[in-house]
């Protein structure tokens, strides 16, 4: 018997993804109905903001199965929102696979269910276009994206929902357009003329999602996956273009090959590691209009009015980034 009306527990709720779905959630519902309680696995101390508005810490690290025991009493829907994404194969695997594992033992013996945020990385190489989500063979090719496919097995067998997004961008991203700044100010030369297409979403847009599905009935949803991007492709032309504007930098003023700008790329830029620059130059575009009719909400303008509501998080953080 599931347990939907139970609490809510968020994983990684100090993060990125985590820190927009927890504010989302906090939020008055329909009617000014007060948010459902709200719990936020932590290794550390939450926010101020976060306990001020209601939010409850439940001290427990994902790499400590044992000290999961019982985390989910009294929950109802686990938001697990918590991965490792660096290039450690031990910690993929603790963080990723077995700590997920760990809590979905949990969250069977109280009854609550799983929704799990992934990434479209777990497709592995390009080029994708417009494909929907029964139409590719997950082929992840690195560590953190194949332990986040054993991650999206392990929630989708026990009748989870999981999100697949591509790039995400707003306050709190120091991945995409970071990379994508560091990339212009070292390589400014545009790759096949910037014409490449990627799926984007708006962390509020994300978090919009999450939300919506911890408040709905998933009886339709179980061992689903969805894409959660905005249906609309954006060009690297206009990504760049949009990102040259907001953060003072000059546009491309030339051309090249994709091979050789890859190869211009890994002499200025050793961290760059072929596939996150293939994400940022090869078609990586994915059909994702099911889960705005699914849910019944607007998908949001888009990447530039989005980028500008992130453009006070970008400029602080780019102007410590070490360029050399």
């Amino acid at each position: 018997m599931r347990s939907e009306a139970g609490a809510l527990l968020v994983l990684g709720g100090t993060g990125f993804i985590g820190g927009a779905v927890v504010r989302e959630l906090l939020r008055p519902g329909s009617g000014g109905a007060p948010p459902p309680e709200l719990r936020v696995l932590a290794r550390r101390p939450l926010p101020d903001w976060m306990t001020s508005a209601g939010a409850r810490r439940i001290p427990a690290d994902l790499t400590d199965p044992d000290g999961l025991r019982g985390v989910c009493e009294g929950v109802g829907t686990v938001l697990h929102l918590a991965s490792y994404v660096g290039r450690d194969p031990a910690l993929c695997t603790a963080v990723n696979d077995l700590g997920t594992r760990a809590v979905a033992r949990e969250a069977d013996a109280a009854g609550a269910r799983v929704l799990y945020v992934s990434t479209a990385s777990v497709y592995g190489g390009g080029p994708h276009r417009g494909v929907t989500e029964e139409q590719l063979v997950p082929a992840p090719v690195s560590a953190a994206s194949a332990s986040r496919l054993r991650a999206e097995e392990t929630v989708l067998t026990r009748g989870g929902v999981v999100l697949r997004p591509h790039l995400v961008h707003g306050p709190g991203d120091k991945w995409f357009v970071p990379l994508l700044y560091r990339l212009l100010r070292k390589v400014p030369v545009w790759p096949e003329a910037g014409g490449s297409r990627s799926s984007l979403v708006a962390v509020r847009d994300l978090a919009r999602v999450v939300a919506a599905l911890s408040r709905s009935d998933w009886a339709a949803d179980r061992g689903t996956v969805y894409h959660v991007n905005h249906p609309r492709p954006v060009t690297l032309r206009a990504m760049v273009t949009q990102v040259c504007r907001g953060l003072d930098v000059p546009l491309p003023g030339s051309d090249l090959p994709r091979a050789a700008h890859r190869e211009l790329a890994a002499r200025v830029l050793p961290g760059l590691s072929a596939h996150q620059h293939a994400l940022l130059t090869e078609d990586h575009w994915y059909e994702s209009s099911r889960i705005w009719r699914r849910l019944g909400i607007e998908p949001g303008p888009g990447f530039a009015a989005g980028l500008v509501a992130g453009l006070p998080w970008y400029r602080r953080h780019v102007a410590g980034l070490h360029l050399v």
